[in-house]
């Protein structure tokens, strides 16, 4: 059984700071990509930043230069550090962990930001 579980988010005044974790256990899983998304209802869920399968990073345009993903493989453990932070990131955070063919989703963490 695979377990995500993402940690870190609260209520931010604009311009501050919050660090998102996501904590993936599970035996003998390697994981291929692991990512970090948003979602609020009524909309599209966004990918905000990922490492693909060759372990390069993307961001989404509105977040370059402002968030930094990084990760301890060991651990199997991510991290999502948002800077500058604006009104507009509120939203539910969600960690994404691939491996194999399955899919691994986290209960998202909240993060609101108060302008």
């Amino acid at each position: 059984q695979v377990q995500v579980v993402e940690s870190g988010g609260g209520l931010v005044q604009a311009g501050g700071s919050l660090r998102l974790s996501c904590v993936v256990s599970g035996s003998k899983i390697i994981l291929t990509r692991m990512g970090w998304y948003r979602h609020d209802p009524g909309k599209q869920r966004e990918l905000v930043a990922n490492f693909d399968v060759r372990g390069s990073k993307n961001y989404a345009d509105s977040v370059k230069g402002r968030f930094t993903i990084s990760r301890e493989n060991l651990k199997n453990t991510m991290y999502l550090q948002m800077n500058n932070l604006k009104p507009e990131d509120t939203s539910v955070y969600y960690c994404n962990a691939v491996y194999g063919s399955a899919v691994a989703w986290g209960q998202g963490t909240q993060v609101t930001v108060s302008s």
